[in-house]
C-alpha cells in the first residue's frame, strides 16, 4: 500500500445516469477509470452500490427539510428523483439497477489490473429502517419496549402491523434520528457477529470498505447514546471493542483489506488504535475553510503515525462543494494543501470540474452545472506533480517560511514543506491568505552548486538561485492572494 494513496468517491446510482438512463457501473467506459489511474487515483469508493430499503422513501424521505434540501439541488425537482438514502441499506447485496455480484467481481478485477483498489460501503450503526432482516435476524436490532415507543415515538417506532414489538432508529446522539434506519444493537454478540461475518465476506467482493459513522459503536459511545433502552434490556459494557475484534478477524483472512473510518468529536485516534487504515481529519477541512494559518500549521505537527493515517479532503457527499464554501481561488489552495501533505487524499467526484451544488444523497438525478474557467486544467497539472514517488512514497517535513525583512510579518500567511525522495526533492509553499505575502525559507542546499535551477512544476516557471544565498539567508518567496509554488531542485 502506498504511504500516501488517494481516494476517489463516486456517488454510484447518479454517477452511471451520465452514460445513460439504464446505464450499470459495470457498463461505463474504461476510458473513465484509466483517467483515473493516469491520476494517480490508488483507490475509488464507490458510494450506494448495496440494496437499499425502498418501501421506507414515502415514509420518511419527505420531511419539510428533506424536500427543501432537494429544491435547492434541483430546481426542477421531481418526487421520483427521490431514490431514498444509499445508508438506509436492505442486505449487504448489489443494487441490480447498478450491477450484479459476479459483474462487480469483474469490475474490481478490472480497476486493479489499473492499478486502483475498489472502496465499498460498511454501515455498522443501521440498516435501513424497511431490512428484510427484520424477519430473519431481528436479534441484532435494538428492541425497546411499548413505554419508549410511546413517550419518543421519533426515535422508536413499531415496523409491524398487528405485532407490539418495537425498535430504535439509527441515531447520532446529537441530532433527531434518522428515521429511514433502524439501530443495532452492538452490545448483542448476535449483532457482532452478523456485521463480522458480513465485512469477511466483502473481502471477496472488495478492497476496503468506507465504514459511515464509525465511532458511534465505541462501547462508551453507544452506552452513553442508548443507556435508557439498554438499561431496561439488561445488555452490559463489552470488554471489547467491537472494531478491535471485526478488524483483526478481517485482516487474518486478507491483511491488504483497509477500513476507512468516518469519524469525528477526536475519536480518530482511539479508531487508529483500534486498527483502522485510516480515519476522517475534519478538523483539517474546517481549519482550511476558516482559513487561519496558524491553526492549519498547529494541525500538522501532529505526530506522524497519525497524520500518515488521516484523510484529507476539501469536500465530499456529506459537505458542501469546495468550490461553493472556499470560493475558486482559495478552493484551489487549499487542494494543493491537502495533496501535498501526508496522508490519503481524498477527492470527490465533481470537485475537479469545481460542481458547487451539493447534491442530498436521497436525490438519484443530479443538476446541469456550469463550471469555473481553469478548474480542470488546475487538478489536472496538480495530479501530474503529485502523483510521483516522492508525494506517494517520500519524507515529509514541515518549514517555518521567515520574515524577508524586519518588521515584515506577512510571512504568516505561508504554508510550507519538503518532501525527500532518493536524491529527489520538492518543496511546497503556498499564500494561504486574501494578501500578497512575501517570506524567507531556508533549505538545505549543502553541496549544490553556486548556481542552482529550482523548476516550479506548478507554474512552469525556473528559477536561478545562489546556493550560498538560500543556505545562509533564505530562498525569497513572493506570491499572490492564494497563489502556490511547488518547487523541484
Amino acid at each position: 500500500m502506498n504511504y500516501n494513496p488517494s481516494l476517489y468517491e463516486i456517488n454510484t446510482r447518479v454517477f452511471v445516469k451520465r452514460f445513460g438512463a439504464e446505464t450499470k457501473i459495470t457498463n461505463v467506459p474504461p476510458v473513465f477509470w484509466n483517467e483515473l489511474a493516469e491520476k494517480g487515483i490508488d483507490y475509488v469508493w464507490l458510494l450506494g452500490i448495496w440494496k437499499t430499503s425502498d418501501e421506507v422513501i414515502e415514509k420518511y424521505c419527505f420531511e419539510d427539510d428533506l424536500v427543501n434540501s432537494y429544491k435547492r439541488a434541483l430546481r426542477d425537482f421531481k418526487k421520483e428523483d427521490v431514490i431514498g438514502s444509499p445508508f438506509s441499506i436492505d442486505v449487504y447485496d448489489v443494487n441490480p439497477k447498478l450491477a450484479d455480484a459476479d459483474s462487480l467481481i469483474e469490475l474490481k478485477s478490472f480497476l486493479n489490473s489499473r492499478g486502483i483498489k475498489l472502496i465499498l460501503d460498511f454501515v455498522p450503526n443501521h440498516f435501513g429502517a424497511g431490512t428484510s432482516l427484520l424477519k430473519t435476524h431481528p436479534e441484532i436490532f435494538l428492541q425497546v419496549d411499548e413505554e419508549s415507543f410511546l413517550k419518543d415515538p421519533h426515535t422508536y417506532f413499531k415496523p409491524f402491523a398487528g405485532k407490539e414489538i418495537y425498535f430504535a432508529h439509527g441515531r447520532d446522539p446529537f441530532f433527531p434520528s434518522w428515521q429511514d434506519t433502524i439501530q443495532i444493537n452492538i452490545f448483542s454478540k448476535d449483532a457482532r457477529e452478523f456485521l463480522t461475518d458480513t465485512l469477511l465476506r466483502l473481502t471477496d467482493v472488495c478492497d476496503g470498505v468506507r465504514c459511515d459513522m464509525a465511532m458511534l459503536l465505541l462501547n462508551n459511545v453507544f452506552k452513553n447514546t442508548w443507556i435508557g433502552a439498554l438499561s431496561k434490556n439488561h445488555f452490559h459494557l463489552h470488554e471489547k471493542e467491537f472494531w478491535s475484534e471485526a478488524i483483526s478477524a478481517v485482516k487474518n483472512k486478507r491483511a491488504d483489506f483497509i477500513f476507512i473510518a468516518e469519524s469525528y468529536w477526536d475519536m480518530e485516534w482511539e479508531l487508529q488504535q483500534l486498527g483502522f487504515d485510516f480515519t476522517y481529519d475534519k478538523k483539517l477541512t474546517d481549519r482550511l475553510r476558516t482559513g487561519y494559518v496558524k491553526d492549519i500549521c498547529e494541525h500538522l505537527l501532529a505526530e506522524e503515525s497519525y497524520q500518515k493515517r488521516s484523510l484529507r479532503f476539501i469536500e465530499n457527499h456529506d459537505e458542501e462543494r469546495a468550490a461553493a464554501s472556499f470560493g475558486k481561488e482559495k478552493s484551489k489552495a487549499a487542494a494543493i494543501i491537502i495533496s501535498t501533505i501526508q496522508g490519503m487524499r481524498f477527492y470527490h467526484d465533481g470537485q475537479l470540474e469545481g460542481k458547487k451544488i451539493k447534491l442530498p444523497v436521497q436525490l438519484g438525478r443530479e443538476p446541469e452545472e456550469f463550471f469555473p474557467n481553469g478548474i480542470h486544467d488546475f487538478y489536472d497539472r496538480l495530479f501530474s506533480i503529485t502523483q510521483e514517488k516522492t508525494f506517494k512514497h517520500g519524507n515529509w517535513k514541515l518549514l517555518r517560511p521567515g520574515p524577508a525583512w524586519e518588521g515584515n510579518i506577512s510571512h504568516n500567511n505561508m504554508l510550507a514543506w519538503e518532501w525527500n525522495y532518493n536524491d529527489e526533492k520538492r518543496v511546497v509553499v503556498v499564500n494561504y491568505s486574501e494578501s500578497v505575502s512575501v517570506s524567507l525559507l531556508k533549505l538545505d542546499v549543502s553541496g549544490y552548486p553556486e548556481n542552482f535551477e529550482l523548476l516550479d512544476l506548478l507554474n512552469d516557471q525556473t528559477y536561478i538561485r545562489s546556493s550560498e544565498e538560500v543556505y545562509h539567508t533564505g530562498l525569497y518567496i513572493e506570491l499572490k492572494p492564494w497563489q502556490a509554488h511547488i518547487l523541484k531542485y
